[in-house]
């Protein structure tokens, strides 16, 4: 089973968002092997979707808004010229220190901070400080479906977008050391994840622990995808900040791997798109290699 959690916002309705996303995974992973992509299509129940938000929003986003540019980042195969040169840009580079500066030395968020990064703040510390349990609450979705999946002995690749990968961890964290389940998800992949903030690295779970006590023990395999230009992945590779985790034999790999991102919303590039990410031939081909690793252990 392909899982996938996405990071925050209000999403469309969990029916819309979720044709939306699969649309865009079908297609990167058809650009990866189209007989894959078939194969996938033809499994019942083969993706899922974690639908948090609502209950964290209280909200839907009208799927109207982005249709358009969904269909136009399905149609187009590979990022244009300009699409490069915008994402790796001075001017993003320079957003990309400052942002850095600011997750080193707090004090100087409030002169860096945009208007949506300051609601994107005020979000992240909602679900920090768990308010009225809303963090507990989002955890618990993404581990009655990964318990459905473990307990009907269905392998896993677990999708995560942006603050989706800080709750993937932290409840995988909570499902090792509390929880006390005994299942093991066989590859995660997180994308635009902001686990390499210092800001999460000390507030999520484990943080205060240390050695085999501060990660989980329950992921096989993970591979973290950044984009070029993604300001919410400020730091795009983890594998120095959860390398451990190998060294402790907790997981088998931990590997980082770039890529660009070319949804654009009304003409404005947006790299930290869930739905660019899906789409992105990269993604399609980690996908398809894990899909084509099931088919032939069944065999």
């Amino acid at each position: 089973m392909i899982l996938y959690i996405p990071g925050l916002l209000p999403k469309p309705e969990p029916a819309a968002h979720r044709e939306a996303l699969y649309r865009c995974l079908i297609e990167g992973v058809r650009r990866a092997d189209e007989l894959v992509a078939e194969s996938i299509q033809q499994t019942s129940h083969s993706f899922d979707l974690v639908s948090w938000t609502f209950d964290f929003y209280g909200e839907h986003r009208d799927i109207g808004i982005d249709r358009e540019a969904i269909e136009a980042v399905i149609a187009q195969r590979r990022p244009t010229r300009n699409d490069i040169r915008e994402a790796s840009s001075w001017s993003r580079r320079a957003l990309n220190w400052a942002y850095r500066l600011g997750d080193l030395l707090p004090f100087l968020i409030r002169h860096l901070a945009s208007e949506k990064m300051e609601l994107h703040l005020r979000d992240l510390h909602r679900y920090m400080h768990n308010t009225n349990g809303i963090a507990d609450h989002a955890r618990e979705m993404l581990k009655v479906t990964l318990r459905a999946a473990w307990e009907s002995r269905r392998p896993t690749l677990l999708l995560a977008h942006s603050m989706g990968s800080v709750i993937a961890f932290d409840s995988l964290w909570e499902m090792t050391h509390r929880d006390g389940d005994d299942l093991v998800l066989d590859q995660f992949v997180t994308m635009g994840s902001p686990l390499g903030q210092n800001y999460l690295k000390k507030r999520i779970k484990g943080n205060d622990r240390r050695g085999r006590e501060r990660y989980p023990h329950n992921i096989r395999r993970w591979i973290n995808l950044a984009s070029v230009g993604d300001m919410t992945a400020i730091d795009p590779y983890l594998a120095d900040d959860f390398g451990d985790m190998a060294r402790l034999k907790l997981l088998e790999s931990i590997e980082d791997r770039r890529l660009y991102n070319y949804f654009r919303l009304d003409g404005q590039l947006n790299v930290h798109a869930e739905y660019g990410y899906l789409v992105n031939t990269k993604t399609g081909r980690i996908v398809a290699d894990w899909w084509q690793k099931q088919i032939r252990t069944q065999r």
